[in-house]
């Protein structure tokens, strides 16, 4: 009941809600986007913002974990950006590369990174 009233609450008060429990399934690039897009006057900017960091950091992790010296495609610079300028540029290369919007989110991700830190071999 309480959550019904949220929604109708937010519904009447005008309120503009850019992420909901839906978005953060990532089925789709744009859901990623959508959801490390969220204002910070957003009531779910803290989720939302926590989430996207949670995806970006862990996908490269494992990356990083996970691919050897030789096979690596993404070489980040040292000192590398905050996690909010990565993110903020993740959806900036996203909007403007709006043919990845259906694909696999952690696949437009690396697809990125790829671009914005390629090895220099």
């Amino acid at each position: 009941m309480r959550g019904l009233i949220l929604v109708v609450a937010l519904m009447t008060s005008g309120v503009a809600v850019a992420a909901d429990s839906s978005t953060f399934q990532l089925r789709h690039t744009d859901d990623l986007v959508r959801v490390c897009s969220v204002p910070p006057e957003d009531i779910f900017y803290a989720n939302a913002t926590g989430f996207c960091h949670g995806i970006l950091t862990g996908a490269y992790r494992y990356y990083d974990a996970t691919v050897t010296a030789e096979n690596r495609f993404i070489c980040p610079p040292s000192p590398m950006q905050t996690r909010a300028e990565v993110m903020n540029g993740f959806v900036a290369w996203a909007k403007s590369h709006s043919q990845y919007t259906n694909d696999s989110p952690v696949d437009t991700l690396f697809r990125y990174l790829a671009e914005t830190y390629p090895c220099r071999k």
